[in-house]
């Protein structure tokens, strides 16, 4: 139901992982027991959980190890890794430029070309491994930079933007074929991103295998304070899941509605799933890893534009390695390690003993829950009250 905030604006409310809680029923499973695995296409992933394709986070060694470890890490095409033969150098020069001066050197050092023979090595260096690859791109080289890197051996093709649509308008350019790209490569692809059911929908029905849900919510986006936009990711997630169990029934086929962007514990990736997710994509927390290629900095994918940069580098410190944050055990008391452990004791706390059954939990809209009872932590900055 709709408010009005003034004479013919009709809003309705929307709701973020701060807003609610996940509310214990009469049953409980024990943690473990509960399955998180996720079921993608013909892939049986052992956790949900993806690394976010931004260079802070993920690079060759990231990926190999995420995936090692039972998650999946998703390289970025458009990155450093495909322009720079040696892009650690490239690393080092953005890791250390001052904070006035770090958008600047990365729209610059953005601007070197993607080289299709890098593209074709860095796959090649984590499916060498073994291992299921996860590449993305922009929707305007999907196709071209698709073909390269099926042939090379990827597995699933994420194609990601800010906001995307099937529907675009345009007499400048030709708007890009989902449709087109999906049935030319014949490979599972993820498509996003997006924040509500008709775009959701849409998407599906040219043959997204996956959709990505979240406009502007990264640690490291400035979307919604440059351009206003965004849903709150409680809301945008259930949407989206709405449109998927519509596109079910309808024609039999389950597309994964990925939550991406807003996590900053290990609480708000349980939120998720109860929201609606089969999986979740992660950036900051993952960035503090040891192993992350940005050494405790994160910048947004859009931070490059030449034009208007929607996104900054941020400094979320080094704590742990890949598996502590992952996996555990935890040296730290704010959620922000040991994920998988967290979405377990969730899940049996609240009996779920899948993930499906964890989207069916009840959800309560609970305004204090970060708040109540927790002045203490608050005013010793500990625990919950370190945000």
């Amino acid at each position: 139901m709709g408010v009005f905030i003034g004479i013919n604006k009709e809003v309705r409310r929307a709701y973020g992982f701060d807003e609610i809680a996940l509310s214990p029923s009469d049953f409980t499973v024990n943690p473990d027991e509960v399955d998180t695995s996720w079921q993608f296409e013909g892939f049986n992933i052992k956790y949900p959980i993806m690394a976010a394709a931004m260079d802070g986070v993920v690079d060759v060694k990231f990926a190999i190890e995420m995936s090692r470890l039972g998650g999946l890490a998703v390289l970025n095409l458009d990155g450093v890794q495909t322009r720079y033969d040696k892009p650690d150098q490239i690393l080092g020069k953005l890791i250390s430029a001052s904070q006035e001066k770090s958008t600047e050197l990365i729209q610059n050092l953005y601007k070197e070309p993607v080289k299709l023979e890098l593209i074709v090595k860095r796959i090649k260096e984590i499916k060498k491994n073994n291992l299921l690859t996860v590449v993305s791109v922009v929707p305007r080289k999907a196709l071209e930079y698709g073909k390269v890197a099926k042939k090379a051996g990827a597995d699933i093709l994420v194609i990601q933007s800010t906001v995307t649509a099937v529907k675009h308008y345009s007499t400048q350019y030709k708007p890009v074929n989902f449709k087109e790209i999906i049935d030319t490569l014949k490979m599972p692809i993820i498509i996003g991103n997006c924040i509500n059911y008709q775009a959701a929908l849409d998407l599906m029905e040219v043959g997204a295998s996956g959709i990505l849900v979240g406009v502007g919510p990264g640690a490291a986006c400035t979307s919604r304070g440059v351009l206003g936009i965004g849903v709150p990711q409680v809301t945008a997630t259930i949407d989206c899941a709405a449109a998927r169990d519509y596109f079910l029934k309808k024609t039999g086929k389950y597309v994964s509605i990925i939550t991406d962007g807003g996590m900053d514990s290990g609480g708000d990736i349980c939120k998720a799933f109860a929201s609606g997710a089969d999986a979740v994509m992660v950036g900051s927390l993952f960035a503090r890893a040891k192993e992350a290629p940005g050494k405790g900095y994160h910048w947004g994918m859009a931070t490059v534009d030449k034009n208007l940069p929607r996104g900054t580098r941020v400094k979320v410190g080094v704590n742990a390695t890949l598996k502590q944050i992952l996996l555990g055990p935890s040296n730290m008391d704010d959620g922000s390690q040991n994920l998988i452990g967290a979405l377990k004791t969730s899940m049996g706390s609240l009996g779920a003993k899948n993930i499906k059954e964890m989207q069916m939990v009840e959800m309560v809209i609970a305004p204090s829950i970060k708040s109540e009872g927790k002045l203490l932590q608050k005013s010793q900055k500990i625990g919950m009250g370190k945000k």
